[in-house]
């Protein structure tokens, strides 16, 4: 996991967006809230990045960018937001904005790493 510490500035510019983008979509009422949000966005970027350095050139780099984040969007973060959050009771409105909200916050996660530079880890 060396290749986080190695790519904390991209990771934490892309944390920065997802947080600012809170800001216009729906604002963290609490201290938690506004902690949890921080600790979310920081763990999927993260992820998002290892994803972004070990992604196969296969496609185009924009491509490949692009498509990790909706793949990780789809895979992981839409079955457990609608399963969490129709458990708890949410309506089907509630529940495709939070998904959309995080498709969002990854797909501009993953621009602003792109841009950047990420540094894959030593071998």
């Amino acid at each position: 996991m060396i290749y986080i510490v190695l790519n904390a500035v991209p990771i934490g510019l892309a944390t920065l967006l997802a947080l600012l983008l809170a800001q216009f979509i729906d604002r963290p009422r609490t201290v938690t809230a506004w902690i949890v949000a921080l600790l979310s966005t920081l763990w999927l970027g993260a992820i998002l990045a290892g994803a972004l350095i070990l992604a196969p050139p296969k496609a185009p780099i924009w491509v490949m960018t692009i498509g990790s984040a909706v793949v990780i969007w789809a895979g992981f973060v839409v079955p457990a937001l609608a399963t969490s959050l129709l458990m708890a009771g949410q309506r089907w409105a509630k529940i495709a904005r939070a998904c959309l909200w995080w498709l969002l916050v990854m797909v501009a996660q993953a621009v602003v790493m792109r841009l950047v530079g990420l540094v894959p880890p030593p071998v």
